[in-house]
């Protein structure tokens, strides 16, 4: 009966991954189109809350989880955006206050804690203070923006689970957070990383560029912990490249036959290849989902409205994220401890 059980048990996960995918690649599609048509400023942000609140479980969030999760962002980008207008001016006093939340984020992932909701704090923290900083006309709408962008994952997230519901009674699988036994240290080196990129485009009065580097880098740093060998390791620069390499071909098939309709095709397609593979119940499902939020934002800054978004060719920004894939893995490297060894999420 288990050699039976054991023999079902791929089919089930590859069931499960198969749903799993359809929900992202649902959601996704449908969310960016939907931003897209209403002339959302930053179409990618709702699409992004989705697919991490559909990666993170099998199962929808529970309306008190919903709630958490929405209440959490919003209070983080009250959050920021009230640092950025205080401390913007004081240089020094607003990157460490920067740093020590960026720390705070990144000790929490150390931990096995926090799931999607670290990552998304993280992408709050990058774009509204950037925003504030670079550009005065969107400062004052980012907490709008941002609100939109939570209520529209958490409904994507419901419809998609409608349209593609878990069968009832099957256990969905969970991979456990790993948790590093160099908490501080590796904390403390994604933090001078990451902060060192945010300073550095701060400075940058292009936005596009500013966006994409800062979210690129705190995006591989998630994903540095499958790195097993060299083979590995030049394995997650690909697929992250990949993913701004398909944004930039996306980008020209649409060119080619510019409409609402087309533009879902592509996304649905794109959101099929990289979700399914991030479904996945694997270490390495998380370097796919770090490749779609790369197609996301780099595909998203090339049909938005934003002032000077479209100044960029898609090949500049496509260098923009290959250098900052390349920082962040290098710095980790140099900056990681040598021995990393990880323990099972809960391990005392």
């Amino acid at each position: 009966m288990s050699g039976k059980a054991d023999q079902l048990s791929p089919a089930l996960a590859l069931a499960r991954q198969r749903r799993k995918g359809w929900r992202v690649a649902i959601a996704v599609s449908i969310g960016f189109t939907f931003a897209v048509w209403i002339g959302a400023i930053i179409p990618f942000l709702g699409p992004l809350f989705a697919a991490q609140f559909l990666l993170s479980s099998s199962r929808p969030l529970g309306f008190g989880q919903t709630l958490g999760a929405a209440i959490l962002i919003f209070v983080a980008g009250m959050f920021f955006m009230m640092l950025t207008t205080l401390f913007a001016d004081s240089h020094i006093t607003f990157l460490f206050l920067l740093g020590l939340i960026y720390f705070l984020c990144f000790f929490m992932q150390a931990l096995g804690k926090g799931g999607a909701a670290i990552f998304l704090i993280l992408i709050v923290a990058i774009i509204v203070p950037l925003i504030g900083v670079l550009n005065t006309e969107l400062a004052g709408s980012i907490l709008s923006i941002l609100t939109t962008a939570v209520v529209t994952g958490t409904v994507l997230m419901w419809v998609a689970h409608l349209l593609v519901p878990e069968p009832a009674g099957e256990a969905p699988g969970a991979l456990a957070a790993p948790v590093s036994s160099h908490r501080y240290w590796k904390a403390s080196a994604n933090t001078a990383i990451l902060l060192s990129a945010v300073t550095v485009c701060m400075i940058n009065d292009q936005l596009a560029s500013a966006m994409v580097i800062p979210i690129t880098v705190a995006s591989m740093l998630g994903q540095l912990d499958i790195v097993a060998s060299r083979g590995t390791a030049f394995g997650l620069i690909i697929v992250n490249v990949l993913g701004g390499v398909i944004a930039s071909v996306a980008f020209a098939i649409l060119d080619l036959r510019p409409n609402l309709a087309f533009m879902a095709v592509i996304v649905l397609v794109v959101a099929l290849l990289l979700g399914g593979r991030a479904a996945a119940e694997t270490r390495e499902a998380k370097v796919f989902a770090g490749a779609l939020t790369t197609f996301l934002i780099l595909f998203g800054l090339g049909v938005s409205p934003i002032p000077g978004s479209a100044a960029e060719s898609f090949s500049t920004r496509i260098i923009y994220v290959t250098g900052a894939i390349m920082y962040a893995f290098l710095l980790a490297a140099l900056l990681w401890p040598r021995a990393r060894p990880m323990e099972p999420a809960g391990a005392v």
